[in-house]
């Protein structure tokens, strides 16, 4: 349970910041799994159709320069969640039973204190069922979906958990009758329904297209035969093993699968007639992955940056990002102001005239939504820490960038020196030319760390 005196704070801040003008929004966060920003048309992506993600950008804002929490699952949504980076938010990795905690204060607890009904469907991934993570403990009035991201690697689970209790599927596995994804998207229809009278908050993280390789065969079907080579894949063994013979046009099914669910969601505000009413943003948990038959040097996934998921540089991190709300976000607008998963949270709570939590790294970025750009504060810096592979660091300030691998071994890897604005592959080391920028981003990253018992990122804090 809550602290009592967490949940006073909360209580007592939305009720002293009730504004005095309109009516906040709804407010529907929609979050890919392992999307590469070349996955979408509306950032360049040409193999892929997405035409109800491309609606948003060509009615909305899209940020050009804005950064997934981590660059893997659950520590990205820690982040989200808690708006604070990883070198202080409390899931820092996959694994480890990490899950957070009483005292960890999230987007749902901020946006439900302040009078919105909450709800999620998809993937958790930071807290089970018995821990003080779990969704409906975080501030979560109805969650349906997998508590635990290995589970979520399966569309055809046995089980999927719906407000605190198991809703069965046995002969799902086999059967391949209820294909996950569709019933989070049937059940975020029933919940805009069901609130479209009150103010809601609907966080969607969608699993598409993580692995596995699955969608139905009607949506993989104006793929098939079009993306050659196709390399037949099969996925580990155990009840959910597949042989796919089509990974790439499976791959891009997927992703279309979402989108059109995605103008479902869009066409049902406008039938309810409260599409002027909702904010609509759309990103994914890190960039795209190779992992489960995944191709993304085909499609192109992370565009023009170097890497992808588990990877510091840009592909590995940068991620799209498009807000949508009709009347207040004027069409076709793009931003190239630099921003990150930490910023959700503090930009929710100034949207709603409430205060965010004294212990946050996030910045709102309200007044880029309202094209109030003389009041848009800016980041000192973003960072990202990763303890796989040897443990890796990376710190961006304005265009400057400092990645650093190796860094849990006893002989880290050289700090490595990049300019975003003039090298966005990071093709160039400018490490010896510009030592003193050198010192001084290693000095912040040094700064933004804080240990962490269950992710220790050094050799001497293991």
């Amino acid at each position: 349970m809550k602290s009592i005196v967490s949940i006073l704070c909360l209580f007592f801040i939305a009720i002293s910041h009730q504004t005095t003008s309109a009516a906040p929004p709804n407010v529907i966060y929609i979050l890919a799994d392992d999307a590469g920003i070349g996955d979408f048309g509306c950032y360049g992506g040409k193999i892929i159709r997405t035409p109800n993600v491309d609606r948003l950008s060509a009615e909305g804002l899209k940020f050009t320069q804005h950064y997934s929490g981590s660059t893997v699952c659950a520590p990205s949504r820690s982040v989200l969640l808690t708006g604070q980076h990883t070198g202080h938010t409390r899931v820092r990795g996959n694994g480890k039973g990490a899950h957070l905690l009483d005292e960890d204060v999230t987007i749902g607890e901020v946006m439900q204190q302040a009078g919105y009904v909450t709800g999620a469907m998809g993937k958790w991934g930071v807290g089970e069922a018995n821990t003080a993570g779990a969704p409906w403990k975080q501030g979560f009035d109805h969650y349906f979906g997998y508590l635990n991201q290995s589970r979520a690697h399966h569309y055809y689970q046995d089980y999927l958990w719906k407000d605190g209790e198991k809703v069965l599927y046995p002969d799902n596995p086999a059967q391949r009758t209820h294909y996950s994804h569709d019933l989070f998207a049937a059940d975020a229809l029933e919940f805009i329904k069901q609130h479209q009278q009150e103010r809601f908050f609907l966080y969607l993280p969608f699993t598409i297209p993580h692995v596995d390789l699955d969608v139905p065969e009607e949506s993989k079907r104006e793929y098939l035969g079009k993306l050659e080579p196709e390399t037949p894949y099969g996925t580990p063994g155990g009840q959910h093993y597949r042989h796919e013979k089509h990974p790439h046009a499976t791959f891009a099914g997927m992703i279309t699968h979402m989108d059109r669910d995605i103008g479902r969601i869009l066409d049902l505000l406008v039938k309810l007639g409260i599409d002027d009413e909702t904010l609509v943003m759309f990103a994914s948990d890190n960039g795209a992955t190779s992992a489960g038959g995944a191709d993304p040097k085909f499609f192109d996934s992370n565009g023009p940056y170097r890497g992808i998921k588990r990877d510091l540089y840009e592909g590995g991190i940068i991620t799209p990002m498009i807000a949508w709300w009709p009347g207040t976000i004027e069409p076709e607008r793009v931003t190239d102001h630099i921003s990150s998963f930490q910023d959700v949270l503090p930009t929710l709570a100034d949207l709603i005239d409430v205060d965010a939590p004294d212990n946050i790294d996030g910045i709102s970025f309200l007044p880029t939504l309202l094209d109030k750009p003389s009041e848009q504060r800016e980041h000192d810096y973003l960072y990202w820490e990763f303890v796989e592979q040897g443990g890796k660091r990376a710190l961006r300030q304005g265009d400057w960038k400092v990645v650093q691998l190796k860094v849990s071994s006893k002989k880290p890897k050289p700090v490595e020196l990049y300019n975003l604005a003039d090298d966005p592959g990071e093709t160039t080391d400018l490490a010896n030319k510009h030592p003193e920028k050198l010192q001084e981003l290693v000095k912040l990253m040094d700064a933004a760390h804080t240990r962490s018992e269950l992710f220790p990122l050094f050799a001497s804090e293991k």
